[in-house]
């Protein structure tokens, strides 16, 4: 298999803190990898650096083989991969409709004079867009709020929306920051089922932050453990949480003795 996300020996400082250091992780096409550790352990600053929020101190990203240095978010979302957020982020004033097609404005191709006079390229494309947003809110059973207001949804709704959006700007790797974060296990149990239905029907790879461990072991092929900024663990999810090391990272010395 080919890596669709290679990042080498990356790391980034806060005037003298290390907040990553010497972080390496590579994707393969269709995989889902789990990224764990303690609170504070850096892992939303590896998602913030692999998107283009945060510039690398060192190290390169690559992404399908091209390098991301330089690169900014909204470039990096059009060369193949998107992320939700720890904390929801959708435009709660707008209709969940409205929320899935925001996210795929960078794929219209018509121009100023074609929207501005409703030519017949400008209805085409925007049937076009609204078919797929629908089609997306279908596969996530949001249809249905589809002309309600984002902020109107129930909260673990609004999760899934979150998914929808990243999903309608076509990405080839999607990036999960706690997408169970606040739900209760009913929600968390349909979100697994939807994430393992998303990953095998758009073919995509999935690269995931959780705390849930049910979640983790139910979903991830692969886990890599953050803590303080390093790796300290990775590889089959079974042995990675049993391990010494990641038990003491997230139990304390004393435990784990």
């Amino acid at each position: 298999m080919q890596a669709i996300l290679t990042a080498s020996d990356i790391g980034i400082n806060f005037g003298g803190l290390k907040a990553v250091d010497d972080f390496n992780l590579a994707i393969e096409e269709g995989e889902l990898v789990g990224l764990i550790g303690p609170n504070g352990a850096g892992k939303t600053t590896v998602f913030n650096m692999l998107t283009g929020v945060y510039e690398p101190t060192v190290g390169s990203i690559s992404l399908n083989g091209v390098k991301l240095d330089k690169v900014k978010t909204h470039e990096i979302v059009k060369k193949g991969m998107a992320r939700t957020f720890q904390n929801i982020r959708l435009f709660g004033n707008l209709t969940v409709l409205q929320n899935v097609l925001i996210a795929g404005n960078h794929d219209m191709k018509y121009g100023f004079f074609a929207g501005m006079f409703r030519t017949l390229k400008y209805w085409k494309e925007e049937k076009e867009m609204t078919d797929k947003a629908m089609d997306l809110l279908r596969f996530f059973d949001l249809d249905i709020y589809a002309n309600q207001r984002a902020n109107s949804l129930p909260y673990g709704q609004q999760r899934k929306l979150e998914i929808a959006r990243a999903m309608a700007t076509n990405p080839k790797l999607l990036l999960l920051d706690e997408p169970a974060a606040g739900m209760n296990p009913k929600e968390t149990q349909e979100l697994m089922a939807t994430i393992a239905k998303l990953r095998k029907e758009f073919d995509i790879s999935i690269l995931l932050i959780e705390h849930d461990m049910k979640l983790v072991l139910g979903l991830c092929e692969r886990l890599v453990v953050l803590d303080h900024g390093k790796i300290i663990a990775q590889g089959n999810p079974e042995d990675v949480v049993n391990d010494k090391e990641v038990i003491k990272a997230y139990l304390g010395e004393d435990v784990a003795a």
